[in-house]
């Protein structure tokens, strides 16, 4: 059983079909990537799960049972547009916001101390809101989002304004939030965010689901059979074989770099037919990045049904 289930919702909104049809499973314990250009209805399907809308048709399942309005005190969810109170200082915000997540004010001021510490911002507390950078504000949203323990996190784009070492620190707190026991559901644009951190992805286009899966497996489904391959020294141009087609050939460093794309031979017939001329320092497959994949999927025309 899959702690969240998501089965054949639909959502219209006027003229615009914001989701048709789609359908996932979230293992318990797992980073979800939630992806798609903007427009495509994550932003829809989130605020479904979160219970702000409800779906035209379909159902969603919590740990199998029908998802219900007094299960969102087990949802921490972080919004893309983000809201917070200017005038109001850091620490009091935070208390009042984890009072109306059902926390004591002692509880919320010891798990708030806890994390402000953890995130070297006890400097923080007695600042405005408004005094903060927008990185800075992205951390105190956070802590709010995840500090009375919700079973299910929702991120939709976390790392939007912070710095690459913030960002590292904010994927590696929920790489631990996951190891601790919670289910993250995360959408954003940044591909390399999604291999370093999802299990599996739905990648939603014009309202449908078109891809779907394991990160790795997905990347070796769309693999391209192309390799990169450095020889020592300078040598002379390779030329296209029965095994192979030579894409590109580079000096560099008196090193010789060559791309090449196989034909009817594996990547170890390649390398043998090779070996006995040159001297190889490196064969690499070039498997293609979620990014890439992300591009070509939404730029292929949907099927006509």
């Amino acid at each position: 059983m899959s702690f969240l289930e998501i089965q054949q919702v639909t959502k219209q909104y006027s003229n615009h079909l914001a989701l048709d049809s789609v359908s996932l499973a979230i293992e318990r314990n797992s980073i979800y990537g939630l992806l798609g250009p903007n427009g495509a209805g994550k932003t829809t399907l989130i605020r479904i799960i979160n219970q702000i809308t409800a779906p035209d048709e379909g159902l969603i399942f919590l740990e199998g049972k029908p998802i219900k309005s007094h299960d969102v005190k087990r949802i921490g969810y972080l919004p893309e547009e983000r809201g917070l109170y200017k005038k109001m200082k850091v620490g009091e915000q935070a208390i009042y916001l984890a009072r109306l997540k059902g926390l004591s004010k002692a509880e919320a001021t010891q798990r708030l101390k806890t994390w402000f510490e953890r995130l070297d911002m006890q400097s923080w507390w007695d600042k405005k809101v408004e005094e903060l950078s927008k990185g800075m504000q992205q951390k105190v949203q956070f802590i709010i989002t995840v500090m009375h323990e919700p079973e299910l996190l929702i991120f939709d784009e976390p790392f939007s304004g912070f710095d690459p070492v913030n960002a590292d620190i904010m994927k590696r707190e929920m790489v631990r939030l996951r190891d601790e026991g919670a289910t993250i559901i995360f959408s954003t644009h940044n591909m390399e965010s999604v291999e370093e951190l999802c299990d599996d992805i739905t990648l939603i286009n014009r309202s449908k689901v078109v891809l779907q899966g394991n990160v790795n497996q997905i990347r070796q489904h769309y693999r391209t059979y192309i390799y990169h391959i450095v020889f020592e020294g300078v040598i002379e141009p390779i030329t296209s074989s029965e095994q192979f087609r030579v894409l590109d050939q580079t000096i560099i460093n008196n090193h010789t770099s060559l791309r090449i794309e196989t034909i009817n031979s594996t990547a170890n017939e390649v390398i043998a037919s090779l070996l006995p001329h040159y001297t190889l320092l490196s064969f690499e497959e070039e498997i293609p990045s979620m990014n890439d994949i992300f591009i070509r999927i939404v730029k292929e025309p949907l099927p006509v049904i």
